[in-house]
This record gives structure tokens, C-alpha cells and sequence, in this order.
């Protein structure tokens, strides 16, 4: 792994964690446990979902970059593997939220969260998958950018992202 590549993905891991962490805190209004759990109990949900935001993140940016092809990323398909990415988080939320919602019952939502139509999605999480990974990426970009410029110089007539 370059200097590059593992600079990019420090970058993306930590933004894409902070961004999570900081996103589960703000959107416990719409769920029940923020007005019938124990503060123990809220930290500790908003501690694993944190958690598995960071795995499902980890998971959806490894296999973009393989089903794009892109073993030279980030220096090559960029955009592409950060499209893919999100689309297959947002995918999988979807299916996540509609499975832990109505089929297992893991968690209900309070009436405060707005839903979206066929399955229920919960639009708070939908628009986590959207903000937070696109956040993470544009950083993790900025940090590949610089790092080219480094590395091969800068010229003022060509755009950089």
C-alpha cells in the first residue's frame, strides 16, 4: 500500500467515523430509545451503531473497489469507487432499516421521523448514507489531490477536482 493510498484511507475512515458518530447523536429524536432508554443504554446503541457504520463503510468502499476494477485506487477511479460505495450503502440501509424496523423489530422509529414510501425508510438514516460517506470522500479526495501535487507538481491551468 502507497503512502497515498493509506493517507486516503486514514483520511475517509476518520471523517467517515466522526461524521457517524456525530450523525447517530443528532438523529436520536427520531427514534423511540432516545425518550424511553437509559442514558447507559442510549450511549451504548449510539456507541454500536457507530461501530457498524464503520464496518458497513469499510465493507461497501472494499467491494466498490473491486467490482469497479479499480486497483489503482485512489489514484484511478475516484469517483467511480465513491459512487458505488454510496449506492451500495445506500442499498443496503434500505433493505437494513426495512429488515430491523418491521421484520425483527430492533428498533422502532419515534413519529417525529419522516418516512419514505415503498418500505418505510426512515429518511434520517437514508440521508446519513448520502451525507456522511460524500463528506468522507470529497476530504479523502482533497488528501489524494495534494498528495499528487507533492509528488508530481501543480500546474495552475489544470483543474484538480
Amino acid at each position: 500500500m502507497t503512502p497515498t493510498t493509506r493517507g486516503v484511507l486514514l483520511t475517509y475512515a476518520w471523517v467517515f467515523l466522526v461524521g457517524n458518530l456525530v450523525w447517530e447523536v443528532v438523529q436520536l429524536p427520531f427514534y423511540t430509545l432516545f425518550r424511553e432508554a437509559r442514558p447507559t443504554d442510549i450511549a451504548w446503541a449510539v456507541l454500536h451503531c457507530t461501530v457498524g457504520d464503520l464496518l458497513i463503510g469499510a465493507s461497501v468502499l472494499g467491494l466498490s473497489v473491486v467490482l469497479v476494477g479499480a486497483r489503482r485506487w485512489p489514484q484511478a477511479h475516484f469517483g467511480r469507487v465513491a459512487l458505488a460505495a454510496i449506492a451500495l450503502g445506500v442499498g443496503y440501509t434500505v433493505f437494513s432499516e426495512w429488515f430491523n424496523v418491521t421484520v425483527r423489530g430492533s428498533w422502532t422509529y419515534a413519529p417525529a421521523m419522516p418516512r419514505l414510501p415503498p418500505l418505510g425508510t426512515g429518511l434520517a438514516p437514508l440521508l446519513q448514507w448520502l451525507a456522511v460517506p460524500s463528506v468522507a470522500f470529497a476530504l479523502a479526495r482533497r488528501k489524494a489531490l495534494n498528495a499528487s501535487c507533492k509528488r508530481d507538481g501543480c500546474r495552475e491551468d489544470v483543474p484538480r477536482g
